[in-house]
């Protein structure tokens, strides 16, 4: 076990893992400059500009928390490195923990954790983890001027049915998520020892549970208190939230 941490921790992973991150980093302040001078060019307020800049990077703090703890809890059985290069450029934390688990458990892995990583296994997880969150961007390239042609096509005075597809695609797929999520964790309570013997772990339903009703309250908030600051940080409040009950649920239960 040592042995394998020691690979993936190896200054020759961070090395690597490195000059991808900046390499990302160094496109991204690259674009900020350009569009800051291009703000400029077309008679855009300096202060509101800066503002702005302000403004994004004190909202960016909360939600790369939660980031943060995606890095830590991966970074246990996959090593530091590949969890930062994931969670740093294109990957999303319900995305690489749930990917995560489910490829360890198809290559045989009694739990994603240090004690049973193998070099095989963590290669596979590693392919599965990139290979399957390429698409958006791959059909972004070959797609998207097509789609929004179409998008802002106007047929008989009317917008093209594909105007509010992302949007519900979005939705349906979302949705599709989270009630596979929350039927893996009641089959697993249900009948996790035994059929219908309900005495399968249900932590996780509880700790799903306080993650709805923490999103719901900043949902109320949002639209019925007008708070709009919240929408930045629901996401990663709600996630921090559930993390702090499911330590107290397993202490308690």
């Amino acid at each position: 076990m040592n042995n394998i941490m020691n690979q993936l921790n190896s200054p020759s992973m961070y090395l690597v893992v490195g000059i991808v991150i900046l390499f990302v980093a160094c496109v991204c302040i690259l674009f900020m400059v350009r569009a800051y001078k291009a703000g400029l060019a077309i008679g855009m307020d300096k202060h509101k500009l800066k503002q702005a800049i302000t403004s994004s990077a004190t909202f960016s703090v909360l939600p790369s928390i939660g980031i943060l703890l995606g890095v830590i809890a991966l970074s246990g059985a996959l090593g530091i490195p590949l969890p930062w290069l994931r969670l740093s450029v294109v990957g999303a934390l319900h995305y690489e923990t749930q990917v995560a688990q489910a490829a360890s458990e198809a290559v045989g892995l009694e739990s994603l954790s240090a004690s049973h990583m193998t070099a095989q296994a963590f290669t596979t997880i590693a392919l599965v983890m990139s290979v399957c969150i390429i698409w958006g961007m791959v059909f972004a390239v070959l797609f998207t001027k097509k789609y929004t042609t179409k998008k802002e096509k106007k047929e008989d005075g009317k917008k093209s049915s594909l105007a509010g597809f992302g949007d519900k695609a979005m939705n349906a797929m979302f949705v599709g998520l989270v009630s596979a999520y929350i039927g893996s964790y009641l089959g697993s309570f249900i009948s996790g020892k035994g059929m219908f013997s309900f005495k399968g772990d249900i932590i996780p339903i509880l700790v799903a549970i306080v993650s709805a009703i923490t999103i719901a309250f900043f949902i109320y908030l949002k639209e019925k208190k007008h708070q709009d600051w919240v929408d930045s940080f629901s996401i990663a409040g709600s996630m921090l939230v559930a993390m702090a009950s499911a330590i107290i649920f397993g202490m308690v239960i």
